[in-house]
C-alpha cells in the first residue's frame, strides 16, 4: 500500500465518479424492471423464499453504495503518486462486475417481454458470470483493501440469493 494519499480533491473526485457509476446502473435497472416487476414478474412462479418486491430497493441502495465504496478503496490502496494505479487489474475486475450487474437486470425484467423465456437463461448466465467476477474480485481486493473484499462477499451472499430467484422462475415456469 503507498504510503502517499491522493489529495482530498482527487479522492472526492473518484468517490464521485464510483457513486455515479453505480447509480447509473441502479437508474437503467430501475427502468427495465420497473413496468415489469407488476407485469410479467407478478404472474410467474416464484420460489417460496422469494422476498416481497419492497425488499428489493433497499437491499440494493445499500448494496450499490457498498460497491462504491470498495471501488472507491482500491482505487485509493492502489494509488501511486505520478504514475498508474498499482491495483488497476482490480479495478478492472471491478469495472466487469459493474457491466455484468448493469445487464442482468435489463435482460432479466425488460428481457422477457422481447425474447420470451430464453431471456431468463441469458440472465442466469449473466449473473452467473457476474458470481465468479466478484469471487475473483473479492479474492484480488483482499492484497489491497479487506474492507473492499468483505463488501465483496456480502455482494456475492446477494447475488447469490439473486441466483436462486432467477433459476427458481426457469424451473417452476
Amino acid at each position: 500500500m503507498s504510503d502517499i494519499r491522493p489529495t482530498i480533491a482527487r479522492q472526492a473526485v473518484v468517490a464521485a465518479v464510483m457513486l455515479a457509476a453505480v447509480a447509473a446502473i441502479s437508474g437503467f435497472g430501475a427502468l427495465a424492471s420497473a413496468s415489469n416487476v407488476d407485469g410479467w414478474y407478478a404472474n410467474v412462479t416464484k420460489v417460496p423464499w422469494d422476498p416481497p418486491n419492497a425488499v428489493f430497493a433497499p437491499v440494493w441502495t445499500i448494496l450499490y453504495i457498498l460497491i462504491a465504496l470498495a471501488g472507491f478503496l482500491i482505487w485509493r490502496s492502489g494509488y501511486r503518486a505520478g504514475t498508474r494505479n498499482a491495483a488497476r487489474g482490480v479495478l478492472a475486475l471491478f469495472g466487469v462486475q459493474l457491466i455484468l450487474n448493469a445487464s442482468w437486470t435489463p435482460m432479466f425484467f425488460a428481457g422477457y417481454p422481447v425474447f420470451g423465456e430464453p431471456a431468463w437463461g441469458v440472465a442466469l448466465a449473466i449473473i452467473t458470470a457476474l458470481i465468479v467476477t466478484v469471487v475473483a474480485l473479492a479474492v484480488a481486493a483482499a492484497k489491497w483493501t479487506k474492507l473492499a473484499s468483505a463488501i465483496m462477499v456480502l455482494y456475492l451472499l446477494w447475488l447469490s440469493f439473486a441466483a436462486t430467484l432467477n433459476l427458481g422462475i426457469i424451473v417452476l415456469n
